[in-house]
């Protein structure tokens, strides 16, 4: 059978999730650039594929550029305590384990934390460090929360625009899934994705439990960058 859509370079268009067979569908975007329409490039680029039944996942860093939620890596003022906590970011730098700088530069973890303020990452930082030497890994991200995790600094390392550029947290991603859900009447995820797996920022049915979202993307099929494909249609296949 011959499908009319193609997987990313090195992904797999189907995956299989507790039994069932879904179609990770990428569709592809022209350069999203600040000012942007969000509905705008959807019914260009998806509503004409999509299906009753589909889920519409939504990256939430397009989500973040189209609500101008970016600054120059530049005009980050970084303090001291932003400065400490990412040195002791383990990104694996300079080894073949390295994927990315993550929090592991001042400039993101100050983003970090304005975003989820000084109090709360205080407390994450020191539950962390009472508890990482008992195996227990994760637990600053969970504490500062979903909204404060997803910023990323750089935003791309294959896009020149982005490359200086820092992506703070989305505006209201709940919001914005009801608001697309309303528009093109079917599921929707915001959802924050990398080399480490998925979770949502947002959705519009709490069906879509984060169990299921870290199963179907873990592999990150959208990729992160030069892609390009910031919206996916998931569809039993």
């Amino acid at each position: 059978m011959t499908l009319p859509f193609a997987p990313n370079p090195g992904k797999m268009l189907a995956r299989e999730v507790d039994g069932t067979s879904y179609l990770r569908i990428p569709l592809r975007s022209r350069l999203v650039k600040p000012g942007d329409d969000l509905f705008s490039l959807l019914d260009e680029q998806v509503a004409p594929h999509i299906r009753p039944g589909d889920y519409l996942f939504v990256s939430e860093k397009i989500v973040c550029i189209t609500q101008n939620r970016i600054v120059k890596t530049a005009d980050v003022k970084t303090g001291m305590l932003a400065r400490f906590l990412a040195s002791k970011v383990r990104n694996y730098a300079g080894t073949p384990q390295f994927r990315g700088l993550g929090h592991g530069t001042a400039p993101a973890m100050q983003l970090l934390i304005d975003e989820a303020g000084y109090p709360r990452v205080m407390l994450a930082a020191l539950v962390s460090a009472i508890t990482r030497p008992f195996g227990v890994k994760g637990a600053f991200y969970y504490l500062v929360g979903r909204q404060a995790k997803s910023i990323d600094c750089p935003m791309s390392w294959t896009i020149d625009e982005y490359q200086d550029m820092a992506k703070l947290a989305p505006r209201d991603p709940s919001g914005v899934a009801r608001a697309l859900k309303a528009r093109y009447g079917v599921e929707t995820v915001i959802v924050d994705a990398n080399y480490r797996g998925a979770i949502s920022l947002g959705k519009t049915d709490p069906r879509i439990t984060e169990k299921f979202i870290y199963k179907l993307l873990r592999d990150n099929p959208a990729g992160q960058d030069s892609e390009m494909t910031p919206f996916m249609l998931i569809r039993k296949a």
